[in-house]
């Protein structure tokens, strides 16, 4: 199954399967549940269907609020329409969405305070959507590819609409980070752009057909098709300085993980280590809320696995100090609005039963999206 995923992006017309939005091909998935050792991969559905209708924006709009402010340009209608499904893909989201007409924009820095940073390739099915994001505008219709960066400020307008997002983390890898950092905020409108609509169409039909076991493969596959079907816009005026930018993310991230529990590494030593500027280092790590918020994260990673480690029996004060948390009482603070559970919750239980993420199923509906974008953050 794997092998027909990897080759099947053919030039010709496609369509996804009208009821895929909603529920799967049961007796297809039971077929290839019977045949197999591993399950077929999950996915996670919502829809405002059924919610009186000042509900249904506000719920649609709670799915989206970890990475974009929605407004409900026709509130007048008597309902608003709004569904998704999502795929967990391990290192990527993949989501198929139909929406009904509404304004988005990305969130400001200043007001995220567990900011999201992906890119998206959108592939559009029906439906118009127009983006602005400064100096560049521009608009997408059905089988054409979109690319946004969700750390980066943009506004635009979507027609009622269906549409594949596949989610891309920044550090999926550093070939596809520089090239869809020089290729943001475009419309991939070529026979390759066109290639890739086909693909994700191709994947999203295929998904109830596939395994756990199947997801490095596939996972390999995309990252294969976005090399080989993303390009620069020619007319984009930062596209030098996507691959600059990546560059330095990643030595930054490298520092950070081997200084971690350095009681000096703090925004003046990443500064130093990479040799930029002040701004250029605030404009780096902007998405990710700062520089010390980056830190404060990675350092509540690292805690959890210590107290969940069953060797490590040292008291939560030392291993918070450890990590640069001289007060108890905000280190309990910071750690249970990171994983929503406090310290001692994961040491006495072991980490058993608690994830670092919350599990899926247990999320209300609307909540999932973010859930998973959080994953991909890392």
């Amino acid at each position: 199954m794997t092998e027909d995923v990897m080759t099947h992006a053919r030039m010709s017309e496609r369509q996804l399967d009208p009821d895929s939005l909603v529920s799967a091909d049961c007796d297809v998935v039971d077929a290839v549940s019977a045949g197999r050792s591993q399950s077929p991969l999950p996915s996670f559905e919502f829809s405002t269907a059924g919610l009186p209708r000042p509900d249904q924006f506000a719920a649609w709009h709670k799915s989206f609020a970890p990475m974009l402010e929605l407004t409900d340009t026709d509130p007048k209608t008597t309902n608003f329409t709004g569904r998704q499904r999502l795929w967990d893909l391990g290192s990527l989201v993949l989501a198929q969405i139909r929406t009904d007409r509404l304004a988005f924009s990305s969130l400001p820095g200043h007001i995220r305070r567990d900011p999201v940073d992906h890119w998206t390739m959108t592939v559009l099915l029906s439906g118009h959507v127009r983006t602005d994001a400064g100096r560049r505008a521009f608009n997408a219709g059905p089988g054409e590819v979109q690319i946004h960066s969700l750390g980066r400020p943009f506004t635009g307008v979507a027609d009622k609409s269906e549409m594949l997002v596949l989610f891309v983390p920044r550090d999926f890898s550093l070939e596809t980070a520089a090239m869809l950092g020089s290729a943001e905020f475009s419309t991939l409108g070529t026979g390759m752009g066109r290639l890739f609509c086909d693909y994700l169409i191709d994947v999203a039909n295929r998904l109830p057909l596939l395994s756990q076991a199947d997801l490095p493969g596939l996972v390999a596959a995309t990252r294969a098709m976005i090399l080989a079907c993303v390009s620069p816009s020619a007319d984009h005026s930062e596209a030098a300085k996507g691959p600059i930018a990546t560059a330095l993310l990643e030595k930054a991230r490298q520092l950070v993980h081997s200084r971690l529990l350095d009681p000096k590494l703090g925004s003046e030593m990443v500064r130093r280590e990479l040799g930029i500027s002040r701004t250029r280092l605030y404009n780096l790590f902007e998405p990710f809320g700062g520089v010390m918020h980056y830190i404060q994260h990675r350092r509540l990673l690292s805690a959890y696995a210590a107290l969940k480690d069953p060797n490590d029996r040292r008291l939560i004060f030392q291993i918070a100090e450890e990590r640069g948390f001289s007060d108890g009482a905000e280190f309990g603070r910071a750690f249970k609005r990171a994983f929503g559970h406090s310290p001692s919750d994961v040491r006495n239980r072991g980490g058993d039963g608690i994830p670092v993420r919350p599990d899926l199923e247990d999320c209300p509906s609307q909540e999932r999206l973010g859930v998973l974008l959080r994953r991909l953050q890392g």
